[in-house]
């Protein structure tokens, strides 16, 4: 019996050129290097004879099936997402692509965030969805505006310090 989940809520359709390549690398290196050495280990497993008992059978149809599913998902969304690789016409406001600098206003500590689409996301180097809480509060924000967000610790202010939309230089 299969364990039926709703389907995922479908983010916002865009993407950096950054994210794009790296999205489009990872199709590329799954099917053409991961899956073909998946397979020919599974034809090995299979040739060992009972596949009922055969653990590294097993395994590797597993392992299959998962490589299959994200180059399922990753044929279907490169070909709906859209590509941002510009600075808007007001380069002095939030919007997506931007580098945006940030001080909490309680605290005074600063960070750095990139607004990126979904599919792009990395918190550990300041990748956020556009569609996530803070992303949203920022839109349209310029340098020295207060920013409130309700963030998944609690609600928090912040001022933006700085906008940019060229990595900054650290």
């Amino acid at each position: 019996m299969a364990r039926w989940r709703p389907p995922a809520e479908s983010g916002t359709a865009l993407i950096t050129r950054e994210g794009h390549d790296r999205l489009k690398r990872e199709l590329d290196e799954l099917w053409r290097v991961r899956r073909p050495e998946v397979v020919r280990a599974l034809a090995a497993a299979a040739a060992e004879g009972d596949r009922s008992e055969n653990a590294e059978y097993t395994y590797r149809k597993k392992q299959l099936g998962e490589i299959d599913r994200r180059v399922r998902y990753l044929s279907k969304r490169l070909e709906r997402l859209r590509v941002v690789d510009e600075a808007p016409a007001d380069p002095q406001a939030v919007f997506f692509g931007a580098w945006v600098e940030l001080e909490r206003i309680d605290n005074g500590e600063r960070d750095r965030y990139r607004i990126v689409g979904p599919d792009e996301t990395d918190a550990r180097e300041g990748l956020i969805s556009i569609d996530s809480p803070l992303a949203r509060a920022l839109l349209r924000k310029r340098i020295d505006d207060e920013v409130e967000a309700m963030l998944p610790a609690g609600p928090a202010t912040y001022l933006v310090v700085d906008v940019r939309y060229a990595a900054p230089a650290d």
